[in-house]
């Protein structure tokens, strides 16, 4: 049996067909009692089942469901099967049957999907970047309390001295209450943050690709792991041009005849790994004499905040082929640069093997 699913939060519509008897029927599935019992009953009739759904959240519980009963699921491209709909109306219905179509015809536009454990630890770093938001917010008002009481020394305003004196000011009733409670917060998340890093190192410890991409100057623990994890697997990517857009870091193109348009970076990929990369970039800026002569160059060219995403995506490609190759950071130094020369072919292949 082939289902086409158009998934929704409280339901689903489906459009599934036997491809025995070519029977095509339709329900509307209400989540999660209804669509539950409709998918045991398939698996106690002994039916292979294979369901085609657009990628979207609030589904890992239907995921569960069928990885559970050994159903086949593919999740496709939300982009390419909008692309590929030939028909101005937009219904439940009409998308379950598209799908469905997708799948007859073998055209569905079915993208790779991380394993259990890979969403997983994906949880563990983007709980501790949220942690880490929500501790910046914190510090910034105890910032603004203390810029108002004339405490200037920023920087040490988080030391021991600076603590006391910040909780030394004589503040309104509410205002005092406010510095108390923000200063509890920051005392309980400062712990959960030195947790979670300690963790991330852990895992990636674990990791032999991680381990390999933090050898290059500049990307720690956190940031090796998110591009493994988020990347997945090197041999989905041909190029480094692959990884900048898949990355959502090169300019969008809208170009036409003999004009040729580029705008802002797409931002398709995934924010965080983006972010982290950015980060990271920086201080493989401060770390690499090449890269801060690239980088000082485009900030006075450009600005600094292209020349920012501009090193990201230089460092986001490095990542990518010392991962591809199986390269530390020294090798990249040594072969990098000069692949396909004649006086180091001998060395990459030796390298290489």
């Amino acid at each position: 049996m082939i289902i086409g699913c158009d998934y929704h939060p409280a339901f689903q519509q489906i459009a599934f067909v036997d491809s025995d008897t070519g029977e095509l029927q339709e329900r509307r599935l209400q989540h999660p009692e209804e669509a539950e019992q409709f998918y045991r009953d398939l698996a106690a009739q002994g039916v292979k089942v294979r369901v085609g759904m657009e990628a979207s959240g609030q589904a890992r519980w239907f995921e569960r469901l069928l990885a559970e009963l050994n159903f086949e699921l593919w999740i496709g491209d939300a982009t390419e099967i909008a692309r590929k709909r030939e028909r101005k109306q937009k219904t439940d219905r009409q998308d379950a049957q598209h799908i469905l179509r997708l799948l007859l015809k073998d055209d569905f536009p079915q993208i790779w999907v991380p394993s259990w454990e890979n969403r997983d630890l994906r949880q563990l770093l983007w709980h501790r970047h949220r942690m880490v938001q929500a501790r910046t917010r914190i510090m910034n008002q105890l910032q603004a309390v203390a810029l108002n009481e004339g405490l200037r020394c920023k920087k040490r305003l988080w030391r021991e001295a600076g603590r006391e004196q910040l909780e030394s000011f004589p503040l309104a009733p509410q205002a005092s209450r406010r510095r108390r409670d923000l200063l509890e917060l920051l005392d309980r998340l400062s712990p959960t943050i030195t947790e979670l890093t300690q963790t991330i190192e852990q895992e990636a410890e674990k990791c032999p690709e991680a381990q390999r991409l933090m050898t290059h100057p500049g990307v720690g623990a956190l940031t090796a792991l998110a591009f493994v994890l988020i990347i997945g697997r090197a041999e989905r990517f041909q190029c480094g041009k692959q990884i900048g857009s898949y990355l959502g870091l090169v300019p969008l193109e809208e170009s036409s005849g003999n004009r040729r348009r580029l705008g802002h970076i797409t931002k398709q990929g995934n924010a965080l790994l983006r972010f982290l990369l950015v980060e990271a970039a920086q201080v493989s800026a401060r770390s690499i004499p090449e890269w801060r002569n690239k980088y000082f160059h485009l900030a006075m060219r450009r600005g600094r905040k292209i020349a920012k995403v501009a090193m990201a995506r230089k460092l986001a490609v490095h990542l990518f082929w010392m991962w591809r190759k199986g390269w530390d950071y020294e090798q990249v130094r040594k072969f990098g640069s000069h692949a396909g020369q004649p006086g180091n072919r001998d060395g990459v292949q030796s390298n290489t093997e």
